[in-house]
């Protein structure tokens, strides 16, 4: 009788051990799962991958082309209408051979070296991050490059208040666009043609017509005109144009040191900066993403300390993109493993 029961005791242990883990290595694969889901939504679908260099390859095709040439844009390219205007370049929505592309033409003269530095920035940079080049003229300025209809990333609240997105004005979508951004900040840090910094970015509005939405809705760069090189190595440093930056959106180290002390300012005074200007203006970019979409509170909550370390005053203290880069991530991983646990337990 007693054995009887030591071995039901025994059994009774021997279940439970065996079904306890089962249940930890279906948390580790659910974790594993949804960890994946995140490393691989940072990366938007593109249609050039895997085509040989200086080819492109848009959504409804099924083989890459050649990089178009002045012959062919001028022949079958074809222009619909104006779609934006600069002061570098007018942008127009055209099509070849049935498919949509935006087409970019000089505006001035006064511009060439800011549209020829654009020009040779997107070749270089080509990716999974980078707007896809179609063709280029030389002789006229002709850039053409794949064209998203969903617009500049200052769209996005439009977009997503239409009735078809509406199921994408979530606290998960918006998090991944604010982790494709910082995505893109830490290739042009770290791109093939060195270390980038986006000048172009004085405002927060400047800033987000820099990307284009794409239609699974992920954030490709666009504009590159103004995205000159640091190399610390070479004592090379950056300064954002010649004139006076005012604001609380650029960073401290691109504002007139002198000003308190009523100093006219003068370029040849101003300090050059990096790379972690960059990094000074996520926090702005990241609470425009969010919104205000339920859910939108808890994101900002758990960002609060990387972005309080992406203010820090002093450059070398803030984050690089890479790192605040894995706190979103983190702090996406486990918001949705924590919905999911909650959801299984309604």
């Amino acid at each position: 009788m007693g054995q009887t029961s030591i071995n039901c005791i025994s059994h009774y242990v021997l279940v439970v051990a065996v079904c306890l883990a089962a249940l930890m290595l279906c948390n580790i694969i659910i974790y594993l799962y949804l960890d994946s889901m995140v490393q691989t939504g940072t990366e938007p679908r593109t249609t050039h991958v895997g085509c040989p260099p200086q080819h492109f390859k848009m959504t409804t095709m099924t083989n890459c082309n050649p990089w178009l040439q002045c012959e062919q844009i001028a022949a079958e390219v074809h222009r619909l209408k104006l779609i934006g205007q600069g002061a570098v370049k007018k942008v127009y929505l055209a099509e070849w051979k049935s498919q949509k592309v935006a087409v970019s033409k000089l505006s001035s003269e006064d511009y060439l070296e800011d549209f020829l530095h654009g020009v040779s920035m997107l070749k270089l940079l080509q990716g999974a991050r980078v707007v896809q080049l179609v063709g280029f003229c030389p002789e006229d300025n002709t850039l053409v490059t794949e064209y998203h209809p969903h617009g500049s990333l200052l769209n996005l609240d439009v977009v997503l208040s239409r009735e078809q997105h509406q199921h994408l004005n979530t606290w998960q979508s918006r998090l991944m666009l604010a982790m494709d951004y910082v995505s893109i900040l830490h290739y042009l840090h770290n791109s093939p043609a060195g270390c980038r910094v986006m000048c172009d970015s004085n405002s927060l509005e400047k800033t987000l017509s820099q990307f284009l939405l794409t239609s699974d809705f992920h954030l490709v760069v666009n504009d590159l005109d103004a995205l000159p090189q640091v190399d610390k190595s070479r004592g090379l440093f950056v300064k954002c144009g010649h004139r006076q930056l005012t604001g609380d959106f650029v960073a401290p180290e691109q504002l007139w040191p002198f000003q308190n002390d009523d100093k006219p300012f003068s370029d040849d005074l101003m300090l050059g900066y990096d790379e972690m200007t960059d990094i000074w203006k996520i926090p702005e970019v990241t609470q425009f993403l969010i919104g205000s979409v339920p859910g939108g509170d808890l994101v900002h909550f758990h960002l609060f300390q990387i972005h309080y370390q992406c203010k820090k005053v002093e450059p070398k203290l803030r984050p690089s993109a890479l790192e605040v880069l894995t706190v979103y991530q983190s702090v996406h991983s486990n918001m949705v493993r924590d919905n999911t646990g909650f959801r299984e337990m309604l």
